[in-house]
């Protein structure tokens, strides 16, 4: 993550409000310039994939993002985990850089709604931003399940997805 100690404390409690029990390690950057900290970027998430035993999925920027922090990330995740189920989400912004996804997860009504609860409760630095609000949050989740015939869906961009039919032997 980049950005200020507010946006890093944020982020913690997200991850916590979102996901209760993960384990969160939050690394420092200078927000804007992670294309010119490659290095350093990549060694840390390196880093990070050795302290974990092959986790099932990893949620990352798109590799085709607009905005070159979210790109770097995209692109070093899947060289950093070969072996897992990376899932590159959307962020809505300025850039307009909407993708055509090409994997989805129904979201009930319920988790939507919380999803947003969750958004706003969190991430009050963002609150006041012309973009920020319930709308633009359910409108896409309602456009991602239009596309795949439910009510509302979060949609991912998926390169790479192993199904092992085999029980796993090799």
């Amino acid at each position: 993550m980049t950005g200020d100690t507010q946006r890093a404390g944020e982020t913690r409690q997200a991850m916590g409000g979102f996901f209760p029990g993960c384990k969160i390690d939050i690394l420092r950057f200078r927000d804007g310039r992670l294309p010119s900290q490659w290095d350093a970027v990549k060694e840390s998430l390196e880093s990070a994939a050795g302290e974990q035993q092959h986790p099932d999925i990893i949620f990352a920027p798109r590799p085709d993002d607009a905005h070159q922090d979210h790109r770097l990330i995209g692109r070093l995740v899947t060289t950093v985990w070969r072996d897992a189920l990376v899932l590159h989400y959307e962020i809505p912004k300025w850039d307009a850089d909407s993708a055509r996804p090409n994997h989805y997860v129904p979201v009930d009504p319920d988790n939507a709604e919380r999803k947003i609860e969750l958004l706003d409760e969190h991430f009050g630095s963002q609150l006041g931003r012309a973009w920020w609000d319930r709308e633009l949050f359910l409108g896409l989740m309602r456009m991602r399940g239009v596309e795949c015939r439910h009510r509302y869906a979060e949609a991912f961009s998926v390169g790479k997805a192993v199904l092992d039919l085999t029980g796993g032997a090799q």
